[in-house]
């Protein structure tokens, strides 16, 4: 169920490559080695924190030339394919092995690269309540994994090959699909090289007047569901479902903001409910209390082509069972089928303290 459950998470960011042009197109390799410490972001992992992990990062890249508009409108990013291999140099944490889909976003003359990769990722020695029971970190053998990379990039220093170094940040979690989950977050120094296959080959650049987007306000209806635990260890995976409903309004062509509501009906906070009544009663806690939420939100929606990416702020009013603070957030990617149907994989959160994956379809009307 575990690799089904993140499989379609990196499915769901695979969809940008989708569709390729078939001109201008242009293949680089990189390669680069990572030695880094683990951010202590919670002190409950203090303990995993012993060692620097370290390890290597390898990527397969299309690069664009504005065969579409949106690759002009972003500078021309690449689109590529990444694997991660991180060893934790801590027998109780073990060694990652990640895939991922990326993009690379380029700044100052192109000689500073930005990425962004999400995927999945294999935990070697994940947590088990008798072999394993110091790794709270990851819960799950398979899981949600996000980098980042900042990185001086210059290709085609002699013959098609070149040379990048930076910091990355890579983050582990399986977003509470199951306890527990501490999660890590490695910051990294790296570096390597990278070869263009084309030896080089200069291509020219696609340039367009650009176009005004003007839209009225467009309503959003979503549904959105999934599978999560409480951080209680054993107390059982539960379904939930989300219905949102929002306004948005486009503010330029890459931009829209966003105002709207969701209704929670989550089914761990019910057993938590239940449990927290029997084994905490000084807590004032009654079986029948309600597990409901209701929230308000404000977002921003981020337009590329036919993704989106998508990050709200939201605010419970109502609210009866205390459950890690009144606000919450959202991020998240939106692909859409056509100007109105769209998909969509966002991770929902309580600041650092992730609740659930969950994955939607809507419409926009």
């Amino acid at each position: 169920m575990n690799f089904k459950f993140f499989s379609i998470l990196l499915l769901s960011v695979s969809f940008c490559f989708a569709q390729e042009s078939t001109e201008l197109k242009k293949y680089t390799l990189d390669a680069s080695q990572f030695y880094g410490s683990i951010i202590l972001h919670n002190p409950d992992i203090s303990h995993l924190i012993t060692s620097h992990p370290e390890g290597v990062i390898l990527s397969y890249n299309r690069k664009t030339y504005g065969a579409e508009e949106w690759e002009e409108l972003y500078n021309y990013p690449d689109l590529g394919y990444s694997f991660i291999y991180q060893n934790g140099n801590n027998s109780t944490l073990g060694d990652n092995y990640g895939l991922y889909a990326h993009y690379n976003f380029y700044f100052f003359k192109r000689n500073v690269q930005f990425r962004v990769g999400q995927g999945v990722s294999y935990a070697s020695n994940p947590y088990d309540k008798e072999t394993n029971f110091r790794n709270n970190a990851y819960g799950s053998d398979i899981l949600s994994s996000t980098y980042l990379m900042f990185n001086y990039h210059k290709e085609n220093i002699f013959k098609g090959l070149g040379f990048k170094a930076g910091a990355s940040i890579i983050h582990y979690s399986n977003a509470n699909f199951r306890a527990p989950n501490t999660s890590t977050n490695t910051l990294a120094f790296n570096a390597g090289f990278v070869y263009d296959l084309d030896g080089g080959k200069e291509i020219e650049y696609v340039h367009r007047e650009k176009e005004k987007v003007t839209e009225p306000l467009r309503y959003n209806f979503a549904l959105r569901t999934g599978i999560n635990e409480s951080d209680v260890i054993d107390s059982g995976q539960y379904g939930f479902v989300v219905l949102s409903a929002y306004a948005d309004k486009r503010v330029g062509r890459k931009s829209a903001l966003q105002f709207g509501v969701d209704a929670y009906f989550s089914n761990f906070l019910k057993e938590l409910i239940r449990y927290q009544s029997i084994a905490f009663p000084e807590n004032g806690v009654e079986a029948d209390d309600d597990y409901k939420r209701v929230g308000v939100f404000m977002g921003h929606e981020l337009f590329i082509n036919s993704m989106s990416v998508i990050s709200q702020f939201g605010y419970y009013v109502y609210y009866p069972f205390d459950f890690e603070g009144r606000t919450y957030l959202r991020v998240g990617l939106k692909r859409y089928f056509g100007d109105k149907l769209y998909g969509a994989v966002t991770l929902k959160s309580h600041g650092a303290k992730a609740e659930a994956v969950e994955f939607g379809i809507g419409i926009r009307l």
